[in-house]
């Protein structure tokens, strides 16, 4: 899978916005970018995690209450930092600052907490075409800039959703969304969301690892041109 930025974003969702965002752009330091408006009731508040998005979606519809998915942690490399800073956000979501290299993540890393190495070291290297980095414990795996950190854990979910607080999904940009989305499902990948075009902004599709987590890829205009 040809990335069309060499970084991997990811999203959460909240009812509660002002605290998530005072947390957000405060203490972890993560500007604000730009406010998308997804659909009536539906805000995306966007933040620039060195050049990934953190998209903290608003929803103004009551969220259910579900288990988290594999999605546990954002890990962030902060220059000045000699140790890992661990913090949570109002709603429990984990973030690190750490210094730079630290655990190999010099832009972001994702920490995910997974049921089987073995089957998603098939699919990330098989299905999406990502590097495995060494590691000491767990498996690693280099997205562009971005560092996905796996560790197996018996209380991963069996079948995440997306719906519900919390980490639920990550985004990689890509050139051709209908290529890579045939491509994953051909190896193994499950679908969540058949390709679909937004517009002239972009042409998006949903797939699921091994333990359900979902995967978001896109084809956005402003980075690959017309749709």
């Amino acid at each position: 899978m040809k990335l069309a930025k060499p970084r991997v974003d990811i999203g959460l969702a909240t009812n509660d916005i002002e605290p998530m965002l005072a947390f957000w752009q405060g203490e972890a330091g993560i500007p604000f970018d730009h406010l998308l408006k997804v659909r009536r009731g539906h805000n995306q508040h966007r933040h620039d995690a060195l050049g990934s998005v953190l998209k903290i979606n608003h929803q103004e519809t009551p969220i259910v209450d579900v288990p988290p998915g594999g999605y546990r942690e954002l890990v962030v490399a902060r220059e000045g930092l000699t140790a890992p800073r661990p913090l949570q956000d109002p709603e429990g979501n984990r973030v690190t600052l750490v210094p730079p290299g630290h655990e190999g993540v010099t832009q972001i890393g994702i920490r995910m907490a997974v049921r089987s190495l073995a089957a998603h070291r098939k699919f990330y290297t098989g299905a999406l075409g990502l590097i495995e980095e060494p590691r000491s414990t767990g498996a690693a795996f280099r997205a562009g800039e971005t560092l996905l950190l796996l560790d197996e854990s018996p209380d991963a979910p069996s079948d995440a959703g997306m719906a519900g607080r919390g980490w639920r999904y990550i985004t990689f940009q890509v050139f051709k969304v209908d290529e890579d989305h045939a491509r994953v499902l051909a190896a193994g990948g499950r679908e969540a969301m058949a390709p679909t075009t937004l517009g002239t902004t972009a042409r998006i599709s949903m797939v699921r690892d091994p333990d359900g987590n979902w995967i978001e890829l896109s084809q956005r205009a402003s980075l690959v041109g017309a749709i």
